[in-house]
């Protein structure tokens, strides 16, 4: 892959988009095997985080354990098992400069399009930087851009919101400069956003409503977990690290796999924390039993009961109703209750989006993600050297992205190896029959039937939500598997 390369100032072996925990893990372990390979970073923010430094909301945190969202080859050193944006953003600012990896990253560098040219097995990345228009060339791109659009979250068009005299805020927009403090707050909706920010929220406001259509789901953790602590100190410091990250992974593996096979079992248990933390006599099953089985839909992480003890403290409260119309001074359900505000929060969700809304091609012919199927979770079916990095559903992040990196840092190294320009998965002629890349019945993965690649039934072209499963495959990985390698044209390299 490296033998003939092209010169320009703007030219990298691979091209990495995306500067947070996908773009900043794949650059460690590219550089890591790949060390004879030039990259560089094009991120569209002023700095590194991608989520964590989108997201500024009160009570932005992870939700899942730290431990398993940090990098295995960067262990987190703060004693907390879950951890505060700020605190990951920090993290994987560190992260970035102990390694060398921020020195290749160029900033406020927003990417619009990409087009391999088959001649010269070579993307041309156009971008703009700062308003000013810049190209980029590159044999490999990978796509650390996440899965959800940053310019428009997703905003129901409720009947008069037009007409609400105070402030209405996104949280992926959270404005810094925006006051609640002794202001009744409004949030609407209950996914793990406004679980979240509520009991922040709740500790400077006047008084929180979490307006929900339907319960969702809440799993009670702790933010500093002894055990996890305890395993920590286990020598030496790296074993300590493992042991703790294993817990937390068993942890999750053992979660989602009884509420799987046991869901009324689940159900039970999720309902006893909930009365446990809950005043006596509080309707449960009204706010707090949703219709579906847990892991239908994700479930919401509260901090040691910090949600319900908002609530039984009076600060915040839920109404579970749906909205009729909003007016200048609150909502109105459709039940005839009126709920008064200062400040409403929409916490509706996010909208998804393939790619970072990047438009492809290939030799001039535009590239749907939504018409190829999606392999081994990361490449494209007929698009050369391109990968793009999707955590799981129902676990960090940072599992599936690590092994994603790991990945395509293995398949650039057989091609260097084997003097491959090229790369890229094939299906041809075999049946495929399709199922839906993510088993969960989220609305914003409903609202996005069209958008992500398709999952077929079976390896490789299966997406799966298993790091276990994943895991294994990884340790057994043939990089030849339906794959088409080749070489361009000798000319048309050194021509390029």
């Amino acid at each position: 892959m490296h033998q003939v390369s092209p010169a320009a100032d703007d030219f990298s072996d691979v091209l990495i988009i995306g500067a947070g925990i996908s773009g900043i893990g794949a650059a460690y372990r590219i550089q890591e095997r790949n060390p004879q390979l030039s990259y560089t970073i094009l991120e569209r923010r002023s700095a590194i985080g991608g989520t964590w430094d989108l997201h500024r909301y009160p009570g932005i945190r992870s939700d899942s354990d730290i431990f398993t969202l940090s990098f295995p080859w960067e262990p987190w050193t703060r004693p907390e098992n879950v951890a505060d944006g700020e605190d990951i953003r920090t993290y994987l600012v560190d992260a970035a400069h102990k390694h060398d990896i921020d020195r290749h990253i160029q900033f406020d560098t927003r990417v619009l399009s990409a087009d391999w040219d088959s001649s010269t097995d070579m993307w041309t990345v156009q971008t703009t930087h700062d308003g000013a228009a810049r190209t980029y060339r590159a044999r490999f791109l990978f796509f650390g851009t996440g899965y959800y659009d940053y310019d428009e979250p997703y905003r129901p068009d409720f009947a008069g919101i037009e007409n609400f005299a105070g402030p209405v805020v996104h949280p992926q927009l959270w404005p810094e400069s925006l006051d609640y403090t002794g202001k009744r707050v409004v949030v609407i909706g209950s996914g793990a956003t406004a679980i979240s920010m509520i009991p922040a929220v709740a500790r400077k406001a006047g008084h929180v409503t979490m307006l929900q259509r339907s319960p969702t789901y809440l799993l009670s953790g702790q933010r500093i977990n002894p055990v996890v602590n305890l395993l920590r100190r286990v020598p030496p410091r790296r074993l300590g690290y493992r042991l703790a990250w294993l817990y937390n992974v068993l942890f999750i593996v053992a979660v989602y796999g009884i509420a799987r096979k046991a869901p009324g079992f689940s159900r039970k248990a999720i309902r006893a924390v909930a009365k446990h933390y809950l005043p006596e006599n509080y309707p449960v099953d009204t706010h707090f039993k949703p219709t579906y089985d847990p892991w239908d839909q994700r479930l919401c992480l509260i901090l040691s009961g910090d949600f319900y003890d908002a609530i039984g403290a009076g600060r915040a409260e839920v109404v579970t109703d749906e909205i009729d119309h909003i007016d200048e001074s609150g909502v109105v359900c459709k039940s005839g209750t009126r709920i008064d505000a200062d400040v409403l929060v929409t916490a509706t969700g996010l909208r998804l989006q393939a790619l970072g809304g990047v438009a492809l091609s290939v030799d001039g012919e535009e590239v749907k993600p939504a018409d190829r199927f999606v392999y081994k979770e990361h490449l494209l079916e007929d698009v050369p050297n391109l990968a793009w990095c999707v955590g799981y559903i129902n676990a960090s992040w940072t599992l599936r992205a690590d092994l994603t990196a790991r990945a395509v840092a293995k398949l650039l190294a057989y091609m260097d190896s084997h003097g491959y320009t090229h790369a890229y998965p094939h299906l041809g002629a075999t049946p495929m029959e399709e199922k839906p890349a993510w088993d969960i019945n989220a609305g914003y993965v409903r609202r996005a039937v069209h958008v992500l690649p398709k999952s077929g039934t079976h390896r490789p072209w299966n997406v799966r939500h298993n790091y276990v499963l994943d895991a294994i495959d990884h340790r057994l990985d043939r990089v030849e598997e339906s794959m088409v390698f080749g070489r361009a044209a000798v000319r048309a390299v050194k021509t390029a």
